[in-house]
C-alpha cells in the first residue's frame, strides 16, 4: 500500500509539473501571438500615415483612408459570411474604384473651379475674380439642391413640415457642395479626396447589398433542414409498420 500511494503522489507530482509547463507554454505563446499581432498593426497603421504624408502630404489622410478600410472590409467580411457571392462585392469595389478615379481627377485637376471662373467670366459679374469661381459655385449649387428640395417636398409622403425641412436641407446642401467644389484642391487633396470618395462609394453600394440577403435562404445554412426530414420520414414509416396498439 505505502509502495502504490508512493507511485500516485510521484504522479501527481509529476502531472502537476506537466501541466504548470503547459500552462507556461500557452502563456508564452498566446503572448508572442498578441506581440505579433500588435506588430502588423502597427505596421498596417505606420505604412498609412506614411503613404498619407509621402503620397497626400498629411499623415490625415491616412488615418480616414485606414479606418475607411477596415471599415469596408469588415462589411465585406459580414457579407460574405451571409453568403453573398465575392464576384458581387467584387464588382462594387471596382465601380467604387471608378468613382473614386475619377473624382481624385476632377478635384486634382481643379476642373469645377475652373469650369466656374468660365462661367463669371461669360457672365460678365461685377465681383472680384478671386471670388467668383464661389460665388458661382454656391449659386449653381443652390439652384441644383433648390430644385431637387422642390421635387422632393413634392413627391415625398408626410407632414407639411416635413417636406418644408427637406427643401431647405436640400437647398442648404447643395450650396455647400457648390462652394466646396469652388475650392482649389490641388493633385495631393484631390487624390485624398477620391479614394475617401471611392471607399464611400463602396461602403454604400455593400450595405445597399446588404438588404437583399435573404434570410430564408440564411436560415437554411443553419437549420438542419435533411436531418428534420429524414427523420419525419422515419417516423412515419415506422408508424405504419408498428402493430396497432402500442403507440404512437
Amino acid at each position: 500500500m505505502a509502495l502504490a500511494v508512493a507511485h500516485v503522489d510521484l504522479a501527481k507530482a509529476e502531472a502537476g509539473a506537466i501541466a504548470g509547463e503547459v500552462g507556461r507554454v500557452a502563456a508564452l505563446a498566446a503572448l508572442a501571438i498578441v506581440l505579433v499581432i500588435f506588430a502588423v498593426f502597427l505596421l498596417v497603421i505606420g505604412v498609412s500615415l506614411s503613404m498619407g504624408q509621402l503620397l497626400l502630404g498629411s499623415m490625415a489622410w491616412g488615418v480616414i483612408h485606414g479606418v475607411l478600410l477596415f471599415c469596408s472590409l469588415a462589411l465585406a467580411a459580414i457579407l460574405l459570411a451571409l453568403g453573398t457571392p465575392g464576384g458581387r462585392l467584387g464588382v462594387r469595389l471596382l465601380i467604387s474604384i471608378a468613382v473614386g478615379l475619377v473624382v481624385g481627377v476632377v478635384f486634382g485637376l481643379n476642373l469645377p473651379n475652373q469650369l466656374y471662373a468660365s462661367i463669371a467670366e461669360s457672365l460678365s459679374l461685377g465681383v472680384d475674380p478671386a471670388n467668383q469661381p464661389l460665388v458661382v459655385g454656391a449659386a449653381l449649387g443652390s439652384l441644383i439642391g433648390l430644385i431637387a428640395g422642390l421635387i422632393v417636398a413634392i413627391r415625398m409622403p408626410g407632414s407639411p413640415w416635413g417636406r418644408i425641412g427637406a427643401f431647405i436641407l436640400l437647398t442648404v446642401l447643395g450650396v455647400a457642395v457648390g462652394a466646396f467644389t469652388a475650392i482649389t484642391f490641388g493633385p495631393q487633396v484631390g487624390a485624398g479626396i477620391g479614394i475617401t470618395v471611392g471607399y464611400v462609394i463602396w461602403i454604400v453600394l455593400m450595405a445597399i447589398e446588404a438588404s437583399n440577403v435573404d434570410p430564408e435562404t440564411l436560415k437554411l445554412r443553419f437549420y438542419p433542414t435533411q436531418t428534420i426530414e429524414t427523420s419525419k420520414e422515419t417516423l412515419e414509416w415506422l408508424q405504419k409498420r408498428m402493430p396497432p396498439g402500442i403507440g404512437s
